[in-house]
């Protein structure tokens, strides 16, 4: 104050690089790999830094290993077939259509319920969790199938990272089916380096819950994700312990009904770790489900043509995933029924993400992890 100036200098929060989680990640398993013998070190710094920023699953994944990627920029010419190009595009578009069509059709939902609780019903709110499963599949799924549509588009391939993960089993299964670029990294690089299951029930219970607590601490300092890991952590443990003993049936024998069963218990587990996911603090997440067992109340839509257009939404999806690509790939679909299916299916897409899209919608989710 010496000049009688008065200044204040700005506060600035911690600023970190765009997408340092999961090159982070893919950097760590190429060293671990090359420390263990599994793969050469890559020479070439440019090749080396294109796998570590390839652009189109930079931000999100999926996480790529360097025994499949780097490969691929080592070829000599990079052919792009048309039947490649055409199902790139397509898997492009259906990524689109999921998030802006079903994802951010049903935030708009989930959130006026979310951040309004207090004056919602239980069932209410259980919908609401129920809306927020579909929306997270569909916004992160939706951003993997771009990553790896926009790669496929230039000649590369990707790892698939989902895999109809809410019609699984058990939460074993989930996992199995659910961001399986992260599921396997984690498998791979710090549950069977703990010892996995060799040594005991015990040490395969305590590794099951240290390497999901340290899953739900990635994606944030937070109670909140701490026991959304823990949650995942304490379900794969009692499944193993379940199946060791044999009173999980499981077999080629399992009846429609006993599937419909266990794909509707393990739905319902998942969605109970979705609500410590959703809320923002351990007190909202309680509250939301003190008040979704009380079961009080009837269910309140309030913009029932949004509704209606998730509604819409989910129906389309489940079509193109469960009867469509669940048994073949776009790539083996386009190549079999050919440029004229694959044009009118890109054709309808358009013109729903055009019709039911939201043009106004949010960021990935995943971006902020």
């Amino acid at each position: 104050n010496y000049f009688s100036l008065n200044y204040s200098p700005n506060q600035h929060s911690l600023l970190l690089p765009v997408g340092i989680s999961f090159y982070t990640f893919q950097t760590l398993s190429y060293t671990i790999d090359g420390y263990r013998g599994c793969l050469t070190p890559e020479k070439h710094l440019g090749k080396f830094a294109l796998y570590v920023s390839f652009f189109p699953q930079l931000v999100a994944g999926p996480i790529e290993r360097a025994k499949n990627l780097l490969p691929q920029f080592h070829k000599d010419k990079l052919k792009i077939d048309s039947d490649k190009f055409i199902s790139g595009f397509t898997k492009v578009l259906l990524g689109f259509f999921k998030k802006v069509v079903v994802a951010d059709t049903i935030a708009i939902q989930v959130d006026s319920i979310y951040n309004n609780y207090e004056l919602h019903t239980g069932p209410t709110l259980l919908m609401a969790t129920y809306l927020f499963a579909f929306q997270i599949y569909c916004d992160f799924s939706g951003y993997s199938d771009i990553a790896i549509g926009l790669s496929r588009m230039m000649g590369y391939d990707l790892m698939e990272n989902f895999k109809l993960p809410y019609f699984s089993k058990s939460v074993t299964e989930f996992w199995r089916r659910w961001h399986i670029s992260l599921s396997s990294w984690l498998k791979d690089y710090l549950y069977i380096p703990l010892g996995g299951s060799r040594k005991g029930n015990i040490f395969t219970y305590r590794n099951l819950m240290t390497t999901m607590l340290l899953g739900g601490l990635w994606h944030g300092a937070s109670w909140n994700f701490v026991i959304w890991g823990g949650l995942n952590g304490l379900f794969l443990s009692i499944e193993k312990g379940l199946y060791k003993r044999n009173i999980v049936f499981r077999g080629h024998t399992e009846t429609l009904l006993y599937k419909v069963i266990r794909v509707f218990i393990c739905f319902n587990l998942i969605c109970l770790s979705w609500v410590f996911f959703r809320a923002e603090t351990l007190q909202q997440a309680t509250d939301i489900l003190k008040s979704i067992f009380s079961f009080q109340g009837g269910v309140t839509i309030k913009d029932t043509s949004v509704f209606a257009n998730l509604c819409f939404g989910l129906m389309g999806l489940l079509f193109v995933e469960y009867f469509l690509i669940r048994k073949k790939s776009l790539y083996s679909i386009v190549n079999e029924k050919g440029e004229i299916w694959a044009s009118a299916f890109c054709g309808v897409l358009i013109i729903f993400i055009l019709l039911f899209g939201v043009s106004n919608g949010s960021q990935f989710i995943y971006f902020q992890f």
